[in-house]
């Protein structure tokens, strides 16, 4: 029965993470049952409240009878509001336990229709039908922490930076990287694709800001089943007015440099829940090692792998090649012929392309990939022929070549394949909250 000194004054809302700001005080969280562990006349149950977890405890013979019972009925993910003396416990998560003085069912999971995913292990396509619900548990909140993390940190950056922001459209009239991989849709009484790169749009930005930055959703209907490809993904994507290759790959390091930096600075405790080894990451400094294609092959054949110049480099070799790093590394120029048609020839070699890509470290492949771009109209409308492209569609983009064309640069970084190197997570699938791949739309 609560006082009419408790109704008038209610204990202060407060979150987990926050909790040792009110050591010694009695406060409301608002949240979901975890667990629930009895101990003899002793109850301690977990709460969670999407900012971290706290253990309960309540002892039958102080506790009233009625909030007792109610305490021991509770099952995992029935939603509460529970109020408590905060108390420092080392043993505790987070360090605080809270000593329960009353507790109130919002919504009661029932148990004969219990939550679905408990403690013990289930496959993979069983939590993934479940996404909505495999969001709540520990692993998925850390990953999808530090991933807001990685996408403020490249924000500020890019901010801190000068570049502004211009978001590019998601339907676009024509194919960005390669017309096998576009996802077509409907468009009143026209044809539109899901856009593959905001890049395009990023130039033409860039002809009128200077620096910008475009940061979204991009598809690609490529039918692979590797661990590193989503058909729905984000990317950000810089570009720059007056800059070469160079340039674009200061600008690279520096970028994942600090994204890496701050995820050490910002998420221990989710880094900790995922146990990753934060030694590899700690070794993340400036500058990163930088080789030519041509370097990379030699190297690779040393290897053993079969790879001969003028091919793409595939998954098992950027794995192999950035196993020599303790860093990410930089393989630049590669052959033209493997390359996007925008990209710039090298004025000395031009079999090679102006280009990047960023290996990261322990087998998780590009992360960066980047170049200059082309900036002579002729030479442009050339390799849009070459690549048998519409020209008409490409217009407005020739056009930024027609009025005031400048060398310019930039990248895409895709963000899910970074925070999945940051966390350490085998497959990509993890990283964004509803994955979609070539068998998956559901949830």
């Amino acid at each position: 029965m609560k006082t009419e000194n408790q109704v008038q004054n209610p204990p202060p809302l407060a979150t987990i993470a926050r909790l040792g700001e009110h050591a010694g005080e009695e406060v409301c969280l608002r949240g979901w049952v975890y667990n629930l562990r009895e101990s003899g006349k002793l109850l301690f149950p977990q709460f969670r409240d999407g900012a971290g977890i706290v253990q309960g405890v309540l002892f039958q013979k102080t506790a009233p009878p009625e909030l007792f019972a109610r305490v021991k009925s509770l099952t995992q993910e029935t939603s509460v509001e529970v109020t408590g003396k905060v108390r420092a416990d080392a043993r505790a998560p987070g360090g605080y336990e809270l000593e329960i003085t009353g507790l109130e069912i919002v919504q009661l999971v029932p148990p004969e229709s219990p939550y679905p995913i408990t403690p013990k292990e289930h496959g993979v396509d069983f939590l993934m039908d479940h996404r909505h619900l495999w969001l709540r548990s520990q692993r998925q909140t850390a990953i999808l922490r530090v991933r807001h993390e990685v996408i403020r940190a490249v924000r500020e950056f890019l901010d801190h930076d000068g570049f502004i922001l211009a978001d590019a459209p998601i339907l676009t009239p024509a194919a960005c990287e390669g017309t096998s991989t576009l996802f077509e849709v409907d468009y009143f009484d026209d044809k539109a694709y899901l856009t593959q790169s905001g890049q395009l749009y990023a130039e033409a930005a860039a002809m009128a800001l200077g620096k910008t930055y475009c940061f979204g959703p991009t598809f690609r209907a490529e039918k692979s089943k590797t661990r590193r490809h989503l058909t729905e993904f984000w990317m950000v994507e810089p570009e720059m007015a007056f800059a070469q290759l160079d340039d674009v790959m200061a600008l690279a390091e520096r970028l994942v440099a600090g994204v890496v930096a701050r995820v050490l600075q910002s998420c221990p405790r989710e880094l900790a829940v995922l146990e990753r080894n934060l030694a590899p990451l700690e070794a993340v400094q400036l500058p990163f090692p930088r080789i030519s294609y041509d370097e990379a092959v030699e190297r690779l054949r040393a290897a053993g792998s079969p790879i001969e110049w003028g091919g793409d480099l595939g998954g098992t070799d950027e794995t192999l090649l950035a196993r020599e790093f303790d860093r990410p590394v930089m393989v630049h120029r590669y052959p033209a012929q493997v390359k996007a048609f925008y990209m710039q020839p090298d004025p000395v070699r031009p079999e090679v392309a102006m280009c990047v890509d960023m290996l990261a470290p322990e087998g998780y492949g590009e992360i960066i990939g980047g170049s200059q771009r082309i900036h002579d109209l002729d030479l442009l409308r050339r390799r849009i022929e070459s690549h048998h492209l519409p020209e008409a569609a490409f217009q407005w983009y020739l056009d930024l070549r027609r009025f005031g064309s400048v060398p310019h640069g930039g990248f895409g970084m895709g963000i899910e394949r970074v925070v999945a190197w940051l966390c350490g997570i085998e497959h990509i699938r993890e990283t964004i909250p509803f994955p979609r791949t070539i068998y998956r739309i559901f949830p």
